[in-house]
């Protein structure tokens, strides 16, 4: 079993001679149609054996990446969030640049609480086919469609939405309230990518989130709810390209692959997907 992303590639680095922290999350509490996201890590580490080094512009990996043992998902969400927390502080004590790998999107809250205590106010940049901007989803405030809710409200963090096209009226109400920025699939297929994709005033310090549901089920088909109409491959290169133009990248996650037997190729994206998150953060 691999136990490290970019196995037989390079080694596992030493958490504190690394620029990337890879964390596994296999967190799988709160998902609502199609289940495996908690083998979603885990196949991630194993498709990043066979990707090239060389991601087009630069090789992040020449400049350590150390994976952590997978967070413990045992019992409640709660103390799954502080352990992902304390995860992510120990990432940013090292200097590193912490990259999730889930599991549900749950896993992104426990993230932001961490660089909360390292950066104070930052802005988070969601990748998703789903606003996930309910109060409550079967009862929890902590499901993986609650994630973005408990951001704004819980954090009081700053959100920019790509990719939406699945949503219910409370989410759309609960946008318009709050004037959340945001760019749907609909609007990036009718009219592209805006010259400037993020406000003006919007934090310069940024995390992303990606949802692999986000993409087109023509690149990955291995989520819980793969929604027809989604992001392109390239064009996802792009908008990464574009929300951290002029801005510093503090973190990221990958988040909600279920893994599907013989689909190799929505784990190899995500893996990919991963890599080239890495690649956006500047060598110093």
């Amino acid at each position: 079993m691999t136990t490290h992303f970019l196995a037989g590639e390079i080694d596992n680095s030493k958490p504190e001679d690394a620029t990337f922290h890879v964390i596994p999350v296999p967190l799988e509490s709160s998902v609502s149609y199609g289940g495996g996201t908690s083998a979603g890590p885990q196949a991630i580490l194993e498709a990043s054996t066979q990707l090239e080094l060389w991601d087009g512009k630069s090789q992040p990996a020449e400049r350590g990446i150390h994976t952590s043992p997978p967070i413990d998902c045992s019992g409640s969400v709660t103390k799954i969030l502080d352990r992902i927390e304390d995860s992510v502080c120990f990432a940013t004590e090292c200097e590193a640049t912490p990259i999730l790998l889930g599991g549900e999107h749950t896993v992104t809250l426990g993230a932001l609480r961490g660089l909360r205590q390292r950066y104070g106010k930052f802005g988070v940049v969601q990748f998703d086919a789903h606003a996930d901007l309910r109060n409550t989803y079967d009862g929890s405030p902590y499901s993986h469609a609650c994630v973005m809710r408990r951001a704004c409200e819980d954090l009081k963090l700053p959100i920019f939405q790509i990719g939406v096209r699945a949503l219910c009226l409370e989410e759309v109400e609960y946008r318009k309230e709050q004037d959340i920025p945001h760019i749907d699939a609909r609007s990036l297929f009718l009219k592209g990518i805006p010259r400037q994709l993020l406000p003006s005033d919007f934090p310069d310090r940024i995390y992303i989130t990606f949802d692999v549901d986000g993409l087109d089920p023509s690149v990955i088909r291995a989520t819980g709810t793969p929604v027809p109409g989604g992001i392109g491959w390239h064009q996802a290169m792009l908008l990464l390209e574009a929300a951290v133009e002029g801005r510093q990248l503090i973190g990221a996650d990958v988040v909600e692959l279920a893994p599907a037997p013989g689909d190799h190729a929505s784990d190899f994206a995500a893996a990919q997907l991963a890599y080239s998150i890495m690649g956006l953060v500047p060598s110093e």
